[in-house]
């Protein structure tokens, strides 16, 4: 071999960031002009280079180069013991590559970063802040945090107090501010405070300097400052409404009540309130009521009224009629009672007096008990009403054009039973009981005596 070459084996430590720098001799032992070049090889390769690049030397001369080593502040760089190889290549005679081997110690080396997220806070019961802490130092580190105020009016606490963060990682912490005493209401008050963050080092290490960041809270009222003035609003606004009910709409009411209550409304309800109820002809026993003790008594006095004939049905009371002819209210009510099965019971709701005209506008139909069956209601012209029980408690039923009965019509009820309803928390009854009401209107041609 006509090339030799030799690298300082002397200790070399270099920090990340740093320089160092090894000697290199070649020598050339042949009998031409021989040229070599340098190549480094290994893990410091990337941050390595050799000045000059290649060296020409004469037979028996002997030349030197530089190997420099600029290890990157990063946490990539791993410290400790780093292999580092060295090919000299002649040019004329590749076979004869010279490796030289060693190795370097890379330095640890510890760089911390920190933010506050957000800097700054705001709320009535409480602030919080994130504290992100980054390690971008080759070598695992320990932080201390640690936070204080500016006063005595807070008080903060960091969760969790120290963290371990592996090189080239970062960890977060929670900072959590609340404010000494409560703020019912009034301006906001700002709490500042201060978050340091300090590497923890071993024995013999130096000290690093904390890394200080600046944060503040503000502490907001609790109740709003828009709260009195719509608190006085509300007021103003009822107390403008209740003078409004006493001033303008409770007289309007009254006056209206005063003026819808007419002789003739008055007349009407007397005749609906004195109508009595009638059995339908048949007692608690399904006998029909013998023309003493089951005669239905009159279904309303004076004018336009109903009574019950002797044999349970309910018939029209003579009226008289308003001067010229005009039409009087009128009105009739009926009950009906069927037992299970068998046909069905009918009973006459309504005659109207000979020479007359009843006008229907108002039917109402009554299943208090529940039962199931059907009720019919009919005319001489045919049926008005087809109902199923079970469909209803309580119905009614208005006409805007009359229905017209003419002079010895009726109106009748045909109840038919299926199942006997059952009352809640009450006896259980043995029939069916529908009750009907008819209102309307009589009209007569002439005056009828009372």
């Amino acid at each position: 071999m006509s090339v030799s070459a030799n690298l300082d084996e002397s200790s070399v430590t270099v920090e990340p960031g740093g320089v160092a720098d090894l000697a290199v001799q070649v020598l050339n032992s042949g009998t031409t002009v021989e040229e070599c070049r340098f190549e480094v090889v290994g893990p410091c390769a990337d941050w390595a280079t050799v000045e000059p690049a290649s060296l020409s030397l004469y037979p028996g001369a002997t030349g030197s180069a530089t190997v420099t080593l600029r290890p990157p502040r990063t946490s990539q760089v791993l410290p400790g013991e780093t292999p580092l190889g060295l090919r000299v290549v002649p040019t004329t005679d590749g076979a004869e590559t010279v490796i030289l081997e060693r190795s370097v110690t890379v330095g640890p080396f510890t760089e911390i970063t920190s933010e506050l997220v957000p800097p700054g806070s705001s709320g009535a019961w409480r602030g919080r802040h994130k504290l992100a802490v980054d390690s971008r130092g080759n070598t695992p580190v320990t932080i201390a945090l640690s936070a204080r105020g500016a006063t005595e009016r807070s008080r903060l606490a960091l969760d969790p107090p120290e963290v371990e963060i592996p090189p080239g990682q970062a960890k977060f912490a929670v900072l959590s501010v609340r404010p000494a005493k409560r703020l019912w209401r009034g301006s906001p008050i700002t709490h500042p405070f201060q978050v340091a963050v300090t590497p923890l080092v071993q024995e013999g290490q130096d000290p690093y300097q904390p890394v200080v960041l600046d944060g503040s809270y503000e502490q907001q009222a609790i109740l709003p400052r828009w709260l009195p003035r719509a608190l006085v609003v509300t007021v103003l606004l009822a107390a403008a409404l209740v003078g409004l009910w006493y001033s303008v709409l409770r007289p309007t009411v009254r006056s209206a009540a005063r003026e819808a209550v007419t002789p003739q409304v008055v007349e009407s309800a007397a005749r609906q309130g004195n109508a009595a109820p009638n059995d339908g002809g048949k007692n608690g026993q399904g006998q029909e009521a013998s023309g003493g003790g089951g005669q239905a008594s009159s279904a309303g006095s004076g004018s336009g009224g109903a009574s019950a004939s002797p044999d349970g049905n309910a018939t029209a009371a003579p009226g008289r009629s308003a001067p010229g002819g005009a039409a009087v209210p009128s009105s009739a009510r009926v009950q009906v009672q069927d037992a299970v099965g068998g046909s069905a019971t009918r009973r006459t709701a309504y005659k109207v007096p000979d020479g007359s005209t009843f006008e229907l506008t108002d039917i109402v139909v009554q299943n208090p008990q529940g039962d199931a069956g059907t009720l019919v209601i009919s005319t001489d012209d045919g049926q008005l009403l087809n109902l199923a029980l079970e469909n209803f408690r309580d119905s009614d039923y208005h006409f805007v054009t009359p229905i017209e009965v003419q002079s010895g019509g009726r109106i009748t009820i045909d109840v038919s039973c299926r199942e006997v309803g059952k009352p809640v928390k009450a006896p259980a009854p043995s029939k069916c009981s529908e009750s009907l009401f008819l209102g309307g209107k009589i009209s007569t041609k002439a005056a009828v005596g009372g």
